[in-house]
């Protein structure tokens, strides 16, 4: 891990950059020659020459030390990427008698040098190359002068690619590089996300620093550090999960925590301005006081964290003091609003400004020409009609399962099951929300304590309303005396006239009054509306509030006396479709979960007969799931029948 500051005004503190991983030497070029020499012929093996030094050339360059340069570093590594899908295609590398079985493949822990893994299979060559990608392009990213605004630009486009790198890592090469006996935790696909989610982390906070440069609204401001936060909040999770924890040293985790925790906090303060400028100061205060308490949480586990990174939190914990006092003198002196508790608010809004960078354009071989010679196209069009026949199997599966739950929704809304049963039984619960919506009315003195609220509200206005004349007559004596002046003094009376003086007073002045008119009227409706229902609002004194919910009466039709043993029967029913439903989600599940693993490609390069039995072979594999889902939309089928009857 390597780390720079910036010195720009509206940077904070240091980024991060991943270090690359290291490997053993390897000989790829005679195995290969062999390879070619004897399973195809030694005049393939001369003419293909050229490409083999070249495969040679880029697996020394990779092993030696890293260029001054990352840009020419990140070439050399798409390069040889590419290369490395080329020889996956034609060239099988495994301990296998049969395949190319002398090339062992060593990489060490990027995190832990320590620990190596060692492979004889080219999929952890590609995902630790995908790493070292992923890694360089965060050191491009740090090397970029944070100072100016292009330099901000820059990085936070190197941090976006590698974030792409890290992504396409786990999605395309974590898994096949971790089935191995001998693996490494930076490899697998815990730490490729949590390496996503930090570059992501850092390229939003490089677009945050030029936001705060650029002098965007606090609102929007707000909104990108939230996210900023998010990321490192991710971040943060995976390192303190399996496989992860334990396996980074503390300075990373203080840092990602303290980043975590200052852009929460930073979000805070820029979301406490806006609320400011809307003199919604209850909501300011909350806001700020979580902002201050994240911080001194924060600061409890900050062992290891870099000394610029605290100084940043030192001051913006100073700066959000400095509001909170500021707001809560003018609450207690003007507003007099109910400050809420901070856990009662609604989270901060976020907006992401970066996403990974889609690697597979960068990445392509396709196009590329070495080893063209060596094997035909159709192995690798076989290849790609053998996944059109999964994805299509997938699809029909996914649909049949996808009508089974619409059809069980729809049949048993038209059967008002299970609400029938619940309202029979007086089981019905309230939404959530709206229960600990009745729960806060209860605990403020329910229907009985809204007139205190509504007394508070008379004595707010009464309040309002004298400060309101006050400063209207302040404003009218101040006219007088201007008036008084110009009338005896002349043209020596210089100062401009006393309206053009007190416009803006005069124009807020007269918005607050218009409000206040309307926060009256406001009130009278509400009072009005209160007398109107409250024999309805009685309710809310019920306790507990389902209580009050109606339900049906016993009985609701003749049914020869087995009204129990037929609830009980439904009730049942209704469960078993359940357990259907949750079955039908796992086996969507493994159908997907099994594609993913289906690699036919070996197979596909040792096959010596027809492809179509190689086919048939190979997608029977799906056949018990799908026989799986027949029978559970059969099953379900039957039950609905039940039911209805």
């Amino acid at each position: 891990m390597a780390a720079a500051s910036s010195t720009s005004a509206a940077a904070t503190n240091i980024i991060l950059a991943i270090y690359e991983k290291k490997t053993n030497s390897i000989d790829l070029y005679r195995p290969l020659r062999q390879y070619i020499s004897f399973t195809y012929s030694e005049r393939d093996a001369i003419n293909l020459e050229d490409d083999l030094s070249t495969v040679k050339t880029l697996r020394s360059d990779i092993e030696r030390i890293p260029d001054p340069s990352p840009t020419t570093r990140r070439d050399l590594l798409i390069s040889y990427f590419k290369s490395l899908c080329l020889i996956e295609t034609r060239f099988p590398i495994s301990p296998d008698k049969d395949h190319i079985n002398t090339i062992q493949f060593t990489w060490f822990d990027a995190f832990k040098q320590k620990q190596k893994a060692v492979q004889q299979n080219i999929h952890l060559e590609k995902a630790a190359i995908l790493f070292n990608l992923g890694a360089v392009y965060s050191q491009i990213g740090l090397s970029y002068d944070r100072a100016t605004v292009d330099g901000r630009r820059q990085a936070s486009h190197a941090f976006i690619a590698a974030a792409g790198a890290f992504a396409f890592l786990r999605d395309n090469a974590s898994t096949k590089a971790s089935m191995g006996n001998s693996t490494t935790v930076d490899l697998s696909v815990e730490c490729a996300g949590m390496l996503e989610r930090l570059m992501l982390a850092q390229a939003q906070e490089c677009v945050f620093e030029n936001t705060i440069a650029k002098g965007s609204t606090p609102g929007v401001c707000a909104k990108i550090s939230r996210q900023v936060g998010l990321y490192y909040e991710e971040a943060l999770a995976a390192l303190n999960a399996a496989p992860l924890k334990d396996h980074f040293e503390k300075a990373w985790i203080a840092h990602v925590q303290l980043k975590a925790s200052l852009f929460y906090a930073e979000a805070c303060y820029r979301y406490g301005l806006e609320l400011h400028e809307k003199e919604e100061i209850a909501e300011e205060i909350a806001r700020l006081r979580s902002g201050v308490s994240a911080l001194a949480e924060a600061k409890r586990s900050s062992k290891g964290a870099a000394a610029q990174l605290l100084d940043a939190i030192s001051k913006l914990e100073v700066n959000l003091n400095r509001n909170l006092e500021r707001a809560v003198k003018e609450n207690d002196r003007v507003y007099l609003m109910r400050v809420p508790s901070p856990s009662s608010l609604p989270s901060i809004p976020a907006f992401s400004m970066v996403k990974p960078m889609q690697m597979n354009e960068v990445l392509d071989a396709s196009k590329e020409k070495m080893f063209a010679s060596l094997v035909p196209d159709s192995s690798a069009k076989a290849l790609s009609r053998y996944t059109e026949m999964v994805d299509d199997v997938i699809r029909i599966q996914a649909e049949k399962l996808q009508q089974g739950s619409e059809l069980t929704r729809v049949r048993l809304k038209e059967m008002d099951l299970p609400d029938s049963i619940l309202a029979l039984e007086g089981n019905f619960n309230l939404p959530e929300d709206l229960k600990n919506e009745v729960e806060k009315v209860q605990a403020s003195g329910g229907p009985a304590g809204l007139e205190a609220e509504l007394q508070q509200l008379r004595d707010l206005r009464r309040v309002n309303q004298e400060l309101l004349v006050q400063t209207e007559e302040l404003l009218q004596k101040e006219a007088a005396e201007d008036a008084q002046f110009r009338s005896q003094f002349g043209t020596r009376w210089t100062r401009p006239q006393s309206n053009t003086l007190t416009k803006t007073l005069q124009e807020r002045l007269n918005k607050f009054a218009a409000n206040l008119k309307q926060a009256g009227e406001s009130d009278v409706q509400i009072e009005r509306s209160l007398r109107e229902h409250s024999t309805l609002m009685s309710i809310l004194e019920r306790r507990p509030i389902e209580a009050a919910l109606p339900s049906l009466s016993r009985p609701i039709m003749s049914l020869d006396a087995n009204e129990d043993a037929i609830v009980g029967g439904l009730k049942q029913s209704l469960r078993q479709l359940e357990t259907l439903g949750a079955q039908r989600a796992g086996l969507e599940d493994m159908l997907k979960e099994m594609k993913r693993k289906d690699d036919i490609l070996p197979k596909l390069m040792t096959s010596t007969g027809s492809y179509e039995d190689l086919f048939r072979k190979e997608i029977a594999k799906y056949d018990h799931i799908c026989e799986e889902i027949a029978q559970n939309i059969e099953a379900q089928e039957q039950l609905l029948i039940q039911i209805q009857v």
